[in-house]
C-alpha cells in the first residue's frame, strides 16, 4: 500500500504523544488516570474511523470488517493483559495496561485509517475510493 508509510509515522507520532501527555503526573494515581484517558481518546478516535470505513464498506464486506474489528479487540485485550500481568497486583498496572491498550487502538485506527484513502485501481484496498 501506498499509504503504510503515512500510518508508520501516525503511529510514531501518537506513540511520543502517550508519553508527553503524562509527563507532569507526578503520582501513579495520576499516572494511572492518564493513561486511561488517552486510552479512552484513542478508542474514540478508532470507533470514529471504523464507522466511517463500515459505511464505506459494500455488502458482504461490511460482515468481513466487523468480524476482523471483533477478532482485533480480543487480540488487544489478550495482548495487553498479558503485557500487565507482569505487574499483576501492583498500582503500575493500570497504567502498563493502559498505555498498551492506547498503542495498539492508534495503530489499529492508523491501519483503517489508510484504507479510507484509497485510490481508484488499488486492487490491495478493500474499500472503494470517496466520492
Amino acid at each position: 500500500m501506498k499509504l503504510l508509510p503515512i500510518a508508520l509515522v501516525a503511529l510514531t507520532l501518537s506513540a511520543s504523544a502517550i508519553a508527553d501527555e503524562c509527563a507532569n503526573a507526578s503520582t501513579q494515581t495520576e499516572l494511572n488516570t492518564c493513561t486511561a484517558q488517552q486510552y479512552q481518546a484513542a478508542d474514540k478516535k478508532l470507533n470514529q474511523t471504523y464507522q466511517a470505513a463500515y459505511k464505506r464498506a459494500e455488502g458482504p464486506q461490511r460482515e468481513l470488517l466487523k468480524k476482523a474489528q471483533q477478532a482485533w479487540i480480543t487480540l488487544r485485550d489478550a495482548d495487553c493483559a498479558f503485557i500487565g500481568s507482569g505487574t499483576e497486583g501492583g498500582s503500575v498496572q493500570p497504567m502498563i495496561i493502559n498505555q498498551c491498550l492506547a498503542e495498539k487502538t492508534s495503530e489499529r485506527e492508523a491501519m483503517l485509517s489508510t484504507l479510507m484513502q484509497c485510490e481508484e485501481g488499488d486492487l490491495s484496498c478493500p474499500l472503494p475510493p470517496a466520492n
